[in-house]
């Protein structure tokens, strides 16, 4: 039973490893044009900043109760001690290793008075090119020494480099050991095969094969020749307003249709709850059929909200009770 299953997630110990991103949100008001360029001229109102990327993945994790810790890089500015911060006040265990700079993406969001605020812009800085060879060796050393004690690896690749072939070798060794790895790539699922559940939503999974996708049967066509081609135990498609595909090795694909009615007010982050859900059900001894009803649910719930945001473990269990 999913109810049975969302008990045990305080139990689950979860290892993330992922880019932590800083997600930066500059909100104003929308005044006139510009005299000096054809561009709108915005008041400021206020700024917030919240983990997103992996750092949002592990949040995730830990709203829904589990014992959540978190390997990637922190720069050492003042974005840096602002994330440090929001994982201590989450309850998450930090285990950064240091650049000059943390990753970050600025989202300005403005209108008229009285509208609702509405993205104009967004400005991304961070590392450019691989991190340096001394980073990847202690990122790859912190990897096997927390993955060996965790129940589940989430591995949240947003393409800033924690993602390197140091890291991605000793979340290899881990799986062989028994431990099962969950793999949410943006930009680069080809290096991930071997591993336990990989999950691409539909483009991904199109651009990964070649194969168009403008149908269910070509789902599957795609589906199965990228579980081949990764040879993972578990591929999760996740379809957007179709729901999503789960291929399971052994077992016929299972659709999930998309959870509920209301149409979705925010999709930011939505791949990182699912992920998070997924992971802690097989964490806590579920099929992967149990994990991704649980994940479809949540799912629904995170894109009713604003901006990067997590579902908590009571949210969840109120949805299932209905």
């Amino acid at each position: 039973m999913p109810s049975a299953l969302l008990k045990r997630f305080p139990q689950v110990r979860v290892l993330l490893v992922g880019d932590l991103l800083a997600d930066h949100y500059l909100y104003g008001q929308t005044e006139r044009i510009s005299r000096e360029a054809p561009v709108l001229i915005v008041r400021h109102e206020r700024e917030e900043l919240k983990l997103g990327g992996g750092a949002n993945a592990a949040a995730n994790a830990r709203a829904l109760g589990a014992r959540v810790s978190a390997i990637g890089v922190i720069g050492r500015d003042d974005f840096g001690r602002q994330m440090s911060a929001l994982f201590k006040a989450s309850g998450i265990t930090l285990r950064a290793v240091t650049t000059a700079v943390t990753e970050t993406r600025t989202r300005v969001l403005a209108g008229g008075l009285s509208t609702t605020r509405q993205q104009m812009l967004r400005i991304d800085r961070g590392v450019v090119g691989p991190l340096p060879a001394r980073v990847r060796a202690s990122l790859a050393v912190q990897v096997l020494d927390a993955g060996r004690k965790a129940d589940v690896v989430m591995v949240s690749d947003y393409g800033a480099g924690v993602l390197c072939d140091e890291t991605r070798a000793a979340l290899r060794a881990i799986a062989a050991e028994g431990v099962p790895v969950c793999v949410d790539s943006r930009f680069g699922l080809n290096d991930f095969a071997g591993l336990t559940v990989c999950k691409p939503n539909e483009p991904e999974l199109a651009a990964f094969t070649g194969l168009p996708i403008r149908n269910d049967a070509e789902l599957l066509a795609a589906g199965h020749a990228a579980q081949k081609r990764l040879q993972c135990e578990v591929l999760l498609v996740t379809r957007g307003r179709k729901g999503m595909t789960l291929f399971e090795r052994g077992q016929k694909p299972l659709h999930l249709p998309v959870y509920g009615s209301e149409e979705a007010v925010d999709v930011t982050g939505a791949g990182d709850t699912v992920s998070a859900t997924f992971a802690l059900a097989l964490g806590a001894g579920g099929r992967p059929f149990e994990a991704a009803r649980l994940a479809n649910i949540a799912g629904a719930l995170v894109v009713q909200k604003q901006g990067t945001a997590t579902v908590s473990r009571p949210e969840l269990a109120r949805e299932l009770s209905r």
